[in-house]
């Protein structure tokens, strides 16, 4: 876990290191993202190209699905659900083996719940809007590379929320399916189609109905309707 600073710092970006990150800005205020897009976006100096802007739940799903960026600046109050909705719609984007989908909240809030909820909801990290650009341009390389980058207090936290919270239990039968067969399982509880699961996940309808057999033979069930109880038994939908 890495902690950035929230204030001072100056001097040149990142660019210079051949370092690249493709990156989104959520935010429902659109002079913020202007200002934002203005410090980081200067590709050449910072190495940070801005490749989509959203001001909602709605248009954050549809422009990170379509711009695919490697991170995503995000905050957590947002129009339609709040970022913890926009999470919780890219899971398949975060889960990509090759090229996953990171998400690093940028929120003017410094609430515990907030920063633990978008946490536990996939986020890599979560830094306040005191932030300057170098620190941002930093933490967003961070992110890509896998880091986990948080404001100095509020790294105490997401400590403090884990240390605090039981390990769960472990569940024998959920660990018997791969990661994307837990993926295709929670699509299917969700009752998508198996077209739209090929979609979202960027493999064909056949490789779909592959996952899905075997997630029923792992189970032991028998068809959707069993899978979709089991998994809203477990709370994974």
């Amino acid at each position: 876990m890495t902690a950035s600073a929230d204030d001072g710092g100056s001097g040149e970006g990142t660019g210079g290191t051949g370092r690249r990150a493709r990156v989104v800005l959520v935010d429902d205020h659109r002079m913020f993202r202007t200002g934002v897009r203005a410090e980081i976006g200067r590709t050449e100096q910072t190495g940070v190209e801005v490749v989509g802007e959203a001001a909602d739940v709605d248009q954050a799903v549809a422009v990170i699905t379509a711009a695919r960026p490697e991170v995503v600046l995000l905050d957590v109050h947002l129009p339609g659900g709040g970022g913890v909705e926009v999470l919780r719609r890219c899971a398949s984007l975060m889960a990509l083996a090759d090229s996953p989908v990171r998400f690093l909240a940028l929120s003017v809030s410094d609430a515990a719940e907030d920063v633990i909820g978008v946490i536990r909801g996939g986020a890599r990290g979560y830094v306040t809007k005191t932030i300057t650009g170098v620190d941002l341009v930093d933490s967003i390389f961070r992110v890509q590379e896998g880091d986990a980058v948080f404001s100095p207090r509020l790294a105490g936290f997401v400590l403090d929320a884990f240390a605090s919270t039981d390990a769960p239990p472990v569940d024998e039968d959920l660990d018997r399916l791969t990661q994307r067969e837990r993926e295709v399982l929670r699509l299917i509880a969700r009752g998508y189609a198996y077209k739209e699961i090929a979609k979202q996940l960027f493999i064909s309808v056949k490789t779909v109905e592959s996952h899905v057999s075997a997630v029923l033979r792992k189970l032991q069930l028998s068809n959707r309707h069993e899978l979709t109880r089991w998994a809203t038994a477990r709370r994974l939908v």
